[in-house]
């Protein structure tokens, strides 16, 4: 049987995204995609005191420090957008069960969001997590046939090889030292990887707007009732048996996945910055308006 037809390409991908979910983006947004990204775009002008309902992300410390008082940046915004995907595949990534795996949203969010800012004359570029370093950076560019480069390239990254655990420190530091005009920067990730990461999100927030579009599998999060497994660590490669009817072992499941989350909570918390939460279960027309929602909520 000849597979060759059904194998999924750049054209048929983003001709799938532009019916299926651009299409209702535009009629929910109403044309308005910018109110999803509210510090973008921007220049900046001048510096003024702080007031109490300025975000705290704008706040000029080495000035505030000379002066003794906040000081906040002012900007003004450009026509232009540019924005950076810096995103993560390393093995976990490749993790899905019924609804698919964690690196097909990560490509379907990752082709909307260039699509939506493209098509009105902004530019968008990638960084490719690749074990220890990055492994690929494609330029900021504009246009359809830019956004077809960006999702042909996602789709030819091979799994990567399974490692003790990840660490998006890497990624996060090239990009902190490689975008240097302010932009957008979406880092997609399951943010599962060693510590330390954190410092490096935090710089970014610095000289960028930062959202965190953090990608999960339920299983991840509570284990059904369906008997014996062999579970597999998508990092590692250990292997593990299990009992799933087990109810202790599948409670200190979900306790220690609680606790993974609420560490994660913090941290972004900490951050300052927001987050777009997708499942492989999720409808990312739905998952994208929530994330809008939750903007205008924070603009007010």
């Amino acid at each position: 049987m000849n597979t060759s037809t059904s194998a999924p390409t750049p054209e048929r991908i983003l001709l799938r995204l532009d019916w299926q979910v651009i299409r209702r983006l535009d009629g929910q947004l109403q044309g308005d995609y910018r109110s999803l990204f509210y510090g973008y775009g921007v220049d900046f002008a001048d510096l003024r005191e702080y007031q109490p309902e300025d975000d705290i992300r704008y706040i000029d410390w080495n000035v505030s420090a000379l002066m003794n008082t906040l000081y906040i940046r002012q900007y003004v915004e450009e026509r232009e957008v540019t924005a950076w995907f810096l995103l993560d595949l390393s093995p976990s990534v490749d993790f899905g069960t019924t609804s698919g795996m964690k690196r097909s949203v990560l490509v379907d969010f990752t082709a909307t969001i260039a699509r939506l800012l493209t098509r009105h004359g902004n530019r968008v570029g990638a960084m490719f997590y690749s074990g220890d370093r990055v492994g690929l950076t494609v330029p900021a560019r504009g246009g359809r046939l830019h956004v077809l480069r960006l999702i042909n390239d996602l789709l030819r990254q091979p799994q990567l090889p399974r490692t003790p655990l990840t660490d998006l420190s890497p990624l996060l530091r090239y990009g902190l030292n490689t975008i240097k005009r302010r932009s957008i920067i979406f880092v997609i990730s399951d943010f599962i990887s060693a510590t330390g990461w954190e410092k490096f999100l935090t710089l970014l927030t610095r000289y960028h707007e930062v959202i965190a579009v953090r990608l999960w599998d339920p299983r991840e999060l509570e284990l059904p009732d369906v008997g014996p497994l062999i579970l597999e660590d998508a990092e590692t490669g250990e292997q593990l048996y299990i009992d799933t009817h087990d109810h202790l072992f599948r409670q200190r499941f979900q306790e220690l996945a609680r606790h993974r989350e609420t560490d994660l909570n913090e941290i972004f918390k900490r951050t300052g910055i927001d987050v777009l939460s997708l499942s492989t279960e999720d409808d990312l027309v739905r998952a994208i308006m929530r994330f809008a929602a939750l903007r205008e909520r924070r603009r007010r």
